[in-house]
């Protein structure tokens, strides 16, 4: 049986050193690329395979990140937000494209979750997607700044400018939604959605409606933002709440596409009509968005870029290099339940 080929192979026929052929297997800056190239041509003729375990020995490194997501509780914990798993997948191609593996984790965070990960020496770096409560969630962010763990988390900006965060710009999404309706002739505004502390996404997103509807000179009405999470069975119930007050809205911005496919079901329940009555836009534009009745008029958050952003700053702050906070901005896809067409 021929010799299984080594590094030390590679470099002989590229003519280059055995460091150099190790950072180019690695997609190292520091190599340029035509020789990067010339290196993977020659790895893959001589059917070359990284002993991940050597080279982790050597770099004191596990070439893993980690992805924990911490989700709203719910009565099924076999659902997961559909924003989620599109995250999901755009952060594991992000990862792969860098060369290091993904370790995923749904389940509840302990209070010795950091001592699971980086401290176990089972991830470089952790992601975290999704929070929950968020006051609950800021301690434990707190206790990862402590133990100098490498994380960088999606959502909102933390108060704590130590925390590294990556998410799309909120409030913008939330000025966008709610111009549109008003440029349709829509008055009488609803909110569905945490607007607190405990739900910073969701805050920023009511406080962008509200920036827009003061701009327009339309008045703010606390009585008619209900608090929800993001589910169907939360939407509904909240669109129930505010049916149940007796509240008059033609327009209703949801905080999620959840939530406002929920609360359009509410409304159908009642006689009214979703557009013609009450005109309904979502947030996240997740799949299901373009299918539902009638289709969804939402907010999209660009998970593509926010999986490459995400994987990109962490491998940063694990590399010692300077790295800061982003916001990735936000785009309107319109459709029918809003009552001005569809794509």
């Amino acid at each position: 049986m021929a010799a299984k080929a080594t590094s030390i192979d590679i470099a002989y026929r590229a003519g280059v050193s055995q460091s150099t052929v190790s950072r180019a297997l690695r997609n190292s800056p520091l190599v340029s690329p035509e020789t990067r190239e010339r290196i993977k041509a020659i790895a893959r003729e001589l059917n070359y395979k990284v002993d991940k375990n050597a080279s982790n020995l050597r770099t004191q490194n596990s070439h893993t990140l980690a992805l924990l997501l911490c989700e709203d509780p719910t009565n099924d914990d076999s659902l997961i937000n559909p924003f989620f798993l599109s995250m999901l997948g755009s952060i594991t191609r992000a990862t792969a494209r860098q060369g290091y593996d993904l370790l995923v984790s749904f389940q509840q965070l302990s209070e010795d979750w950091h001592a699971d990960y980086e401290d176990s020496n089972k991830a470089d770096g952790i992601i975290l997607l999704g929070y929950g409560d968020y006051m609950d969630y800021e301690q434990k962010l707190e206790k990862l700044l402590a133990q100098n763990t490498h994380f960088v988390i999606w959502g909102a900006e933390h108060n704590n400018k130590s925390v590294l965060s990556i998410g799309c710009d909120n409030v913008q999404g939330g000025v966008i939604a709610t111009e549109h309706l008003i440029g349709l002739g829509r008055k009488e505004f609803a909110f569905l959605g945490g607007a607190s502390s405990h739900c910073p996404e969701f805050r920023d997103r009511y406080l962008g409606h509200c920036k827009a509807l003061k701009a327009a000179g339309l008045v703010v009405d606390k009585r008619r933002q209900i608090d929800a999470i993001s589910t169907e069975a939360s939407g509904y119930e909240a669109a129930q709440q505010l049916l149940k007050k007796g509240m008059v809205f033609d327009a209703l911005f949801a905080a999620s596409d959840l939530i406002a496919i929920g609360a359009i079901r509410a409304l159908k329940e009642q006689g009214i009509a979703v557009p013609e009555d009450v005109a309904v836009v979502g947030y996240d534009d997740i799949p299901v968005a373009s299918f539902a009745n009638p289709p969804l008029t939402t907010v999209k958050q660009n998970t593509q870029l926010a999986g490459e952003i995400l994987v990109e700053s962490l491998l940063k702050l694990i590399l010692g290099k300077e790295v800061s906070t982003q916001l990735i901005p936000t785009s309107l896809v319109v459709r029918r339940s809003c009552g001005a067409g569809e794509v």
